[in-house]
């Protein structure tokens, strides 16, 4: 994936269709969780949910920047 994409003629770094995406997922994800009651077993709920979304991005870019 190339470092810098073209989107309506500006350049936005090659990481954001990834973010957004991860976005989305987690979204859903944190609706879903929040049904079934997940974080009431968190110590720090919110910090739970940072690091849920940090380990999506991170693992999403990993796989799909890789060489």
């Amino acid at each position: 994936m190339p470092a810098e994409i073209e989107l309506f003629s500006l350049l936005v770094p090659g990481l954001l269709p990834i973010l957004v995406g991860c976005v989305a997922v987690f979204v859903v994800v944190d609706l879903l969780l929040a049904r079934v009651g997940v974080y009431r077993y968190a110590w720090h709920p919110g910090l739970f949910r940072v690091a849920l979304f940090a380990a999506m991005f991170s693992g999403a870019s990993l796989l799909l920047l890789r060489p």
